[in-house]
């Protein structure tokens, strides 16, 4: 049997969302699917040139965890694809990276306004855990929609500290696998890393935990597979968050 730590006498609990404490990285999925499935049949069709299909590998190899507009790119150049950049304002049928990376960004909120979310069981039995004993806690997502989501699952009044995609633009914080979000939200809640624990599904955020030094780097496997995981730097990888509950 692992090990598992007793999160309630750490500084601070930092949670990804989207695959950690609600199925809206299911969500994420269909949503890229969508686009690079039809974005890269057109652009066979424009150019003339062969591509590999869009898998859901590709999602866990290129796109899982990153800023948005990150995995375009990198999708893309997985590929051997060049779009110019574009702006955050770019429509969502602008062949650019920020346009394409918008039009994913209108799937997701289409599909989240139109169904909503429930977030986890067991992630909701460890929270509010870690609630009733007063340890401080944040969501670091590289999402932007964060808030709406977890509006949507209930669980915001759990999180003054919310690290988004809007916040780390604002704040000029590169995204995970950096994890210059990760250390912003820890210092928001006066912890230090070494005191504190990362809850993760994704290996690019726990390579941005264990680049920050942070105690604990908590791997959820939800797809990404335990061996990716811990060869990321996860110090301890779980099915489920329940099992982090005495």
């Amino acid at each position: 049997m692992p090990e598992y730590p007793d999160l309630t006498r750490l500084g601070a609990v930092l949670f990804d969302l989207d695959g950690v404490l609600t199925p809206t990285a299911e969500v994420h999925m269909r949503a890229w699917d969508a686009l690079f499935t039809a974005f890269l049949a057109e652009h066979s069709a424009r150019t003339g040139e062969d591509h590999t299909p869009y898998t859901e590998q590709d999602y866990y190899d290129h796109v899982d965890g990153k800023p948005r507009y990150d995995g375009v790119r990198d999708l893309l150049t997985s590929r051997g694809i060049t779009l110019p950049e574009g702006t955050p304002e770019d429509a969502p049928d602008a062949l650019t990276v920020r346009g394409l990376g918008n039009r994913k960004n209108a799937a997701f909120t289409d599909v989240l306004s139109r169904d909503g979310v429930t977030p986890y069981p067991g992630s909701v039995a460890l929270v509010e855990h870690l609630a009733a004993a007063g340890t401080p806690m944040a969501i670091v997502s590289s999402s932007a929609n964060a808030p709406a989501v977890l509006r949507a699952a209930g669980l915001d009044r759990h999180f003054e500290v919310v690290v988004d995609g809007r916040v780390a633009a604002e704040q000029g914080l590169p995204g995970k696998p950096a994890p210059d979000t990760f250390l912003a939200a820890a210092e928001a809640l006066s912890a230090s890393p070494a005191d504190a624990a990362v809850v993760e599904d994704a290996t690019s955020g726990c390579r941005a935990a264990a680049d920050g030094g942070f105690a604990h780097v908590i791997g959820v496997d939800r797809g990404a597979g335990a061996a990716a995981l811990t060869d990321a730097g996860a110090t301890l990888v779980i099915t489920d968050l329940q099992e982090l509950v005495p």
